[in-house]
């Protein structure tokens, strides 16, 4: 490893040489407090940045051992340090200093999840931030000088206030390791308990926008409150008692009038797969991890999904077992991404009326009398949820504010009334019994086979002109080859480095595709793989950090499989 003079004789070497020339500086330098490893340099101002990792002993860091003693507690820590350096470069980072990308310095950001990333890593022996920096040039020219500042005054800037124990509030990084794990292990006691998902009193459900995941104001909300006939209470490893709502495994409605609360309270559970910040409102929201968000996704493709649950007798013969299209309606496209999120082992399904396919959850027995069962393909999902749950233990909680038929397969109602819950189980029961539609159940008297598909590697190469192309272009695009992969109606995804993870996901686990493991499998193994060694086994730069990973479950990266379009199953 060389010396920190010898980085400063090599920028004064290249003042005002060709851009190229800032290779010469690739390598490791000691600066005594912190190691700097300059992994790769890019090769012009507008190129991807040059790629380095700041790396603390830990008898200079000093992090308690405690506060990483596990993995769940380690994710948060290196969750919170890569928030803090986050914060120190905006505060105390110069912005422009030339050409495209100069001076800039930046982390992989975070929004109101904790996830496991590849931003920063915590070990017994050192603390080690990944950093992406845009070293600067006037056109292609090197700008020594502005480098120099970079290496020798920001950077060890940014150690002493985000990577140093010392610097930091030692309260509020425990309250954010504990908080992390409280969330950990209330999840794990949900099965437990019977339970799909649990609200505590006095989360902070509105988020402040459409388009905003932070919470809103806490003077202008109502605040969470459990039905006392819902209401659980736990005991957690740090935070003590909690109380809250608990929804039982079975069938769920959540109904009320529009504006009241329904989906707000429907889109937390949804998030409540990941853990949240303090400050989040979440905190102690949580869901089954095997939940998964379901919608009607018009025009999207499906390759060979088995529909026939939901879905038979289509005109023209066409095969509903091995079903495949280029363009799916509402209703097909609905069907498969309930196949496709069984066949991956989901646990909890989440429907909101809103964004489904009215034909697809009901019909109705005026319709019913009007167009006969062999004249419709669709089996309503009113048919089948019950049979979800007696034959494959897959329940459901739904949103609905315009059909109350489905009071009759519900196991329990729970109405939102200006954001308050309420449990209306047995009125909806009652109205059920005294306005009976005498609409006839459909569909047979079981769920159904689910068929695991095998996957081909045709299609699945990521080559363009030569070079491999995998790129996350926003949280909901992947760029695969030569295709874009759409994930706009993929609602868990929270993050986009689970997006760019997800990419590289593809193109890693297509070497386990040998004509025999099932799509599943394929995915689960690769989890499993990166569970034991890391997101950096996805890299396929080796020698250089891959900063800008964060941790996809399994339903994510099967739902990108299925989008892309050149999926193929055998």
């Amino acid at each position: 490893m060389k010396s920190k003079d010898a980085l400063g004789s090599a920028l004064k070497r290249i003042e005002g040489k060709g851009y190229k020339a800032y290779k010469d500086i690739q390598g490791s330098y000691d600066f005594k407090e912190f190691e700097l490893h300059i992994d790769y340099v890019q090769g012009d101002p507008f190129a991807a940045p040059t790629r380095v990792r700041l790396r603390v002993p830990q008898k200079r860091a000093r992090f308690p051992q405690a506060l990483f003693s596990s993995r769940v507690r380690r994710t948060a820590l290196e969750d919170y340090l890569t928030r803090e350096f986050g914060e120190a470069v905006q505060r105390g980072v110069k912005r422009s200093r030339g050409t495209g990308k100069s001076g800039m310095i930046f982390i992989d950001t975070c929004g109101q999840e904790i996830l496991q990333r590849t931003s920063m890593v915590i070990t017994p022996d050192y603390v080690e931030a990944r950093v992406s920096m845009g070293l600067p040039a006037r056109g292609r020219r090197v700008l020594a000088r502005e480098a120099a500042d970079m290496f020798f005054k920001e950077l060890p800037m940014l150690v002493r206030e985000a990577l140093l124990h010392e610097s930091l509030d030692s309260e509020i990084i425990t309250v954010h390791v504990e908080g992390n794990e409280d969330q950990d292990f209330l999840r794990g006691e949900l099965k437990k308990l019977g339970l799909v998902s649990f609200v505590a009193n006095g989360s902070l459900l509105p988020r402040k926008s459409g388009v905003s995941d932070l919470p809103m104001d806490r003077e202008k909300v109502v605040l969470f409150s459990s039905p006392p006939e819902l209401q659980v209470e736990l005991q957690l490893p740090n935070a003590g008692r909690v109380k809250g709502m608990g929804i039982p495994a079975g069938v769920t409605l959540i109904v009320g009038g529009g504006y009241h609360g329904k989906s707000t309270l429907l889109r937390a559970v949804e998030r409540g797969v990941y853990n949240h910040i303090p400050g989040d409102g979440r905190e102690q929201v949580v869901t089954l991890e095997e939940a998964v968000k379901i919608r009607a996704e018009d025009g999207r493709r499906v390759e060979k999904v088995d529909i026939s649950p939901f879905i038979n007798n289509l005109p023209f013969r066409k095969d509903t077992v091995n079903f495949s299209t280029e363009e799916a309606s509402g209703s097909t496209s609905q069907a498969a991404n309930i196949m496709e999120s069984l066949e991956m082992g989901v646990q909890l399904l989440l429907l909101d009326e809103d964004t489904s396919a009215t034909n697809f959850m009901i019909r109705d027995v005026r319709m019913q009398s009007l167009v006969s069962k062999n004249k419709e393909p669709i089996t309503p999902f009113i048919d089948k949820v019950n049979f979800l749950y007696k034959d494959l233990g897959v329940s459901s909680i739904m949103v609905l504010g315009g059909s109350g038929d489905y009071f009759d397969v519900a196991d329990r109602v729970i109405m939102m009334d200006e954001y308050r819950a309420l449990e209306m189980t047995a009125r909806a029961k009652e109205i059920a019994q005294k306005y009976q539609t005498k609409r006839k159940p459909e569909g047979g008297g079981e769920f159904g086979e689910i068929l695991h598909r095998i996957p081909l590697k045709k299609g699945l190469d990521p080559t363009r002109k030569g070079k491999t192309k995998i790129s996350a272009r926003g949280l909901y695009s992947l760029q695969f080859g030569r295709q874009e992969v759409d994930l706009s109606f993929v609602e868990q995804l929270v993050d986009e480095s689970q997006t760019r993870a997800i990419g590289d996901i593809l193109y890693f686990s297509s070497h386990l595709i040998d004509g025999r493991k099932t799509l599943k499998e394929i995915i689960e193994i690769t989890l499993e793989q990166i569970e034991k060694q890391g997101l950096d086994l996805l890299s396929p730069y080796r020698g250089q950090h891959p900063g800008e990973y964060a941790l996809p479950r399994k339903y994510e990266v099967a739902a990108a499989f299925n989008r892309l379009r050149t999926f193929h199953i055998r």
